[in-house]
């Protein structure tokens, strides 16, 4: 069997592979990749049996990484994540297992265990199709922030709006919470498409509009939310604003 370790850290990677090689006979072959986007192009060349998949990495997640792959899927998937508070059951029913850091070698053997019961019973598309299911559901109305130490999930109407900070994005929230994100304002508009109550108004501004006060057209034109913040609006996405409030309201 051939396996494929996709983690953003370099010794979570060598501990990993080293596991491996010293423990699993069957495991003949093992490529090693830092990130999804390497990762997924690994997966098309190599054609790995299993897939150890860390879920939280910069840029991308683990968990989109059937964003990219558009071939029929034929290997076996065992998550890796360094937070149990993280909300994998869902997840476990249609992956194989998922593996909390620092690994167990117990575990590990019993993930390994399973992988192997399902390539020889080439058990596959139906796992994956409840993996898209499990991802679905964990983020059609709910975003996944990634703070130190834990990853915590808020829903879509719980934020306020959303603000640049170079390769970061501060997150406003409605309890007046503000976390610092490590992706950004881009990440999160792809995120949100789908909830049509989310306008970039500005380069730097991605907003709630059901927090929206009032559109002030004076001193340069900004949008009052109801926290009494004011949002700036580029000349530019002026009319479109306005048509999507017609639209929406």
């Amino acid at each position: 069997m051939r396996a494929l370790i996709i983690d953003d850290e370099a010794k979570a990677r060598s501990v990993l592979q080293t596991m491996l090689s010293e423990f699993f006979t069957e495991i003949t072959g093992i490529k090693l990749a830092e990130n999804l986007m390497e990762g997924v192009k690994v997966i098309k060349d190599y054609k790995p049996d299993i897939v150890f998949l860390d879920i939280e990495m910069p840029e991308y997640s683990g968990l989109e990484i059937l964003d990219f792959i558009n071939e029929p899927i034929n290997f076996q998937l065992i998550f890796t994540t360094a937070y149990q508070q993280y909300a994998l059951d869902a997840l476990k029913l249609s992956a194989v297992d998922y593996l909390v850091k620092p690994i167990a070698i117990d575990e590990l053997k019993t993930a390994i265990q399973k992988a192997v019961v399902n390539i020889e019973s080439k058990k596959v598309s139906f796992q994956f199709e409840e993996l898209k299911k499990a991802i679905q559901s964990l983020s059609s109305h709910k975003i996944a922030l990634e703070i130190p130490g834990e990853i915590i999930f808020v829903s879509h109407d719980d934020i306020l709006y959303l603000e640049a900070d170079g390769m970061y994005t501060n997150v406003y929230l409605a309890n007046n919470k503000q976390e610092l994100i490590c992706k950004p304002l881009s990440y999160f508009e792809t995120q949100l498409k789908g909830n049509h109550l989310f306008f970039r108004c500005h380069r730097s501004y991605l907003i709630n509009l059901h927090y929206l006060e009032k559109y002030v057209k004076k001193d340069g034109d900004f949008l009052q939310m109801e926290n009494k913040i004011a949002i700036p609006i580029s000349k530019t996405k002026k009319q479109e604003f306005l048509k999507i409030v017609k639209e929406v309201f």
